[in-house]
């Protein structure tokens, strides 16, 4: 199974998620040239290298018809300052450019006009969830790319609604409705697929401290929709001042992440680094690992296993395991050399005792599930597979146990 893991030390953004992402995989041009080819009117994506703390990485650049927006990270670091007078003339010195929808849209006022804007030189409106969705739905992308884009506005529509009091039909986005925006969201949504990945956890989120200052007050950090978007997320917060997750960061988490928790041993096949534009004492940056265990399991491997073990001079290191065939020995070794930054590989040849093992089907109420049977040496012992009885549970939405129950 390739597994994704996201390290949110200094929050996310959509942004930065897409540069992280985009460090993932082999072709990275392909994926820029598939953004600029997808219709968005005067869209153009491209990536630039960045550097945080002595740290190279990626930042992505969005223009729009030549001109760029405030980048998600610029935008919502910098909400520690006061907004209320750049928020006339649309001057943000800060981490992301779809924050504003949170604070600055008085949902009090009559929805049926659009406030055009001349934001650096082009207009904006605020858009409504159809619009986005009749955005979305013209874009050439696969189907599920366009799926998980409108789960992930769907989020942020909803918790806008909770926020301001009205239905979803009736929220209008600002800053995070424009064709910047959501670039970001498709652009992050293609990236997941593709690099495959089956599995997606995260760390827990850094959400910043302090408040933030816009034209109705002075609000906490995290803004009302994003800490409605993070519900039931792990976070912290009171490291750093300033807004570190975005509400296109917060909801592209909710939709991709599986789980949250530490980062777990693992052989890391990649990394990636998704770099803000705003400068801390901490490095600002997303990183995103890719687990190499699936290209081994491909290549032959009977069985991998990470440990976590200490190395000379007291550094922490993983010793990554493959159990294989004698034959499929040299094989398996090109590919940990290439899908891992090992300078070396020590091989053990060992002899195994195993029972002969049978496989038969087992119907239940769910649907069939295969049942593994081993024998020899005086032992007889069963066992339902776990990747039948996982596919039924969640299809029938019950626990793996109720399924086990009726073999």
């Amino acid at each position: 199974m390739k597994t994704l893991y996201l390290e949110c030390g200094m929050g996310a953004a959509g942004d930065m998620l897409m540069a992280a992402l985009l460090e993932l995989i082999p072709d990275r041009q392909a994926f820029l040239d598939k953004m600029n080819a997808l219709g968005l009117p005067g869209v153009r994506v491209e990536a630039e290298k960045a550097e945080k703390c002595g740290i190279t990485g990626t930042h992505m650049k969005v223009t729009v018809f030549g001109e760029e927006e405030e980048s998600e990270d610029e935008h919502h670091h910098g909400h520690e300052h006061d907004h209320e007078d750049h928020h006339q003339d649309h001057e943000h010195d800060g981490h992301d450019h779809e924050h504003h929808h949170d604070h600055d849209h008085d949902h009090d006022h009559d929805h049926d006009h659009h406030h055009d804007h001349d934001h650096h030189g082009h207009s904006h409106h605020h858009a409504t969830v159809a619009e986005i969705d009749g955005i979305i739905a013209g874009l050439d992308v696969s189907e599920k790319v366009k799926a998980d884009a409108r789960a992930v506005y769907a989020l942020i529509a909803e918790a806008e609604s909770r926020v301001h009091g009205h239905p979803v039909s009736e929220i209008h986005f600002h800053e995070v409705g424009t064709l910047d925006a959501v670039a970001d969201v498709v652009g992050v949504c293609l990236l997941m697929e593709m690099t495959g990945a089956e599995k997606i956890t995260a760390s827990p989120v850094h959400v910043g401290s302090g408040y933030v200052r816009c034209m109705h007050g002075v609000l906490p950090v995290p803004a009302p929709a994003t800490a409605l978007i993070l519900e039931g997320i792990p976070t912290y917060g009171g490291q750093v001042q300033g807004e570190l997750c975005t509400p296109t960061g917060a909801a592209l988490l909710k939709h991709f992440v599986s789980s949250f928790g530490d980062r777990p041993v693992m052989a890391a096949e990649a990394i990636g680094y998704g770099m803000g534009k705003k400068d801390f004492e901490r490095a600002n940056c997303l990183r995103a690992f890719l687990f190499a265990m699936d290209q081994l399991f491909k290549a032959g491997a009977r069985d991998v296993y990470t440990q976590a073990i200490g190395m000379k001079k007291s550094r922490p290191g993983v010793l990554l395991s493959v159990i294989c065939l004698p034959e499929d020995a040299d094989r398996l070794a090109a590919v940990l050399m290439k899908h891992t930054s090992t300078l070396g590989i020590r091989r053990q040849d060992m002899r195994r005792y195993v029972l002969d093992r049978t496989f038969e089907t087992a119907e239940t109420p769910y649907g069939p599930v295969r049942v593994k049977t081993a024998r020899g040496m005086g032992v007889t012992r069963s066992k339902a597979e776990y990747d039948d009885l996982a596919a039924l549970a969640e299809q029938h939405q019950v626990s793996i146990d109720t399924i086990r129950k009726t073999l």
